[in-house]
């Protein structure tokens, strides 16, 4: 079996292969699976494996399973879109503009809030926390795994940092949301407009406990990082016509 990254368990790569050919159109809702003994024998392994890969496909909402009828692929609404492997897998190909700009509306909402309550309450160490993420960003740039995974960082310690126990639940799906847009703008574009200025801009806010500033601050780099994925998404779509 192909796909997957190294050392993950075989039903982990397979679910992935499966779903991100779901996620991108590639099965489109209503598609019924081939059968257990079909997909053991096409992907080479057992079907304990396809089975475990098949239940991490339900739990996502991608697939539903009935007696007689098969495996069929759910419709879109079904989804857990902000699940945070999912959301990878949408990046994987070319996420439709209109996913991409619910995406950024849920990120408008959520994140301007959220830096204006973490310039109010944030602790010393989750200020130290962001200032290492920054640091590590600006070392290993944005289009490195190393830099993503800074970048995501930063904005989850932003979320903590509110003490608001349902805004840290959501950090998952937002760091999710936050990496994978960045990892495809540096796909599509290998020198975007570079954000390290305005993160450094909402680091100074929090610090300086200014939840004005900070919001402001978000708003400005939540829009830029929408120009660019949006760009990014027009520029595949120009490409594959």
């Amino acid at each position: 079996m192909t796909g997957g990254k190294r050392g993950q368990p075989a039903h982990v790569a397979l679910a992935q292969q499966l779903g991100t050919r779901i996620v991108t159109g590639g099965s489109e809702p209503g598609t019924t699976l081939p059968g257990e003994i079909e997909l053991a024998e096409h992907f080479a392994v057992s079907r304990s494996v396809i089975r475990e890969a098949l239940r991490m496909l339900s739990a996502k909402g991608l697939i539903e399973s009935r007696p007689k009828a098969g495996t069929k692929v759910r419709e879109r609404h079904h989804w857990n879109l902000l699940d945070p492997e999912l959301l990878g897998w949408m990046f994987e190909g070319a996420p439709p503009m209109a996913f991409v700009r619910s995406l950024f509306e849920l990120r408008m909402i959520v994140e301007p809030a959220a830096a204006e309550l973490a310039a109010t309450k944030r602790s010393a160490r989750q200020l130290a926390r962001m200032g290492h993420a920054l640091e590590e960003m600006a070392a290993h740039g944005l289009s490195s795994e190393a830099g993503r995974t800074a970048d995501q960082v930063f904005h989850t310690v932003i979320l903590e940092a509110t003490g608001n126990e349902l805004l840290v639940s959501l950090s998952a799906s937002i760091a999710a949301a936050v990496r994978w847009t960045t990892y495809f703008k540096y796909r599509e574009n290998k020198q975007p407009r570079d954000p390290m200025p305005q993160h450094q801009v909402l680091f100074e806010a929090i610090a300086a406990s200014d939840p004005d500033a900070a919001r402001e601050a978000t708003i400005t780099l939540v829009a830029q990082a929408q120009r660019d994925t949006e760009a990014a998404v027009e520029n595949q779509a120009a490409a594959s016509a």
